[in-house]
């Protein structure tokens, strides 16, 4: 991988790492649910896109997030 994964803050994320959405994000294709603001994400994987991150929360399994919404925590 020749790019880093990094968060809206830049810091540099890894495989295993604990993240928290910085914004409400609405998921599509999963009749409604909306992850809120603060919702913390555990152990994320990286994907070969450096924009994206996959994570399963707890109403959604196999979530893919943009890195722009999300801060290590």
């Amino acid at each position: 991988m020749s790019e880093e994964t990094r968060d809206s803050n830049g810091t540099v994320l890894a495989d295993g790492d604990t993240v928290t959405l910085i914004k409400d994000l609405k998921v599509k294709g999963s009749g409604g649910v909306t992850l809120k603001r603060g919702t913390v994400v555990k152990k994320i994987r990286l994907t070969g896109d450096p924009d994206e991150i996959e994570a399963n929360v707890d109403k959604v399994k196999g979530l893919v997030l943009r890195t722009e919404f999300v801060k290590k925590a």
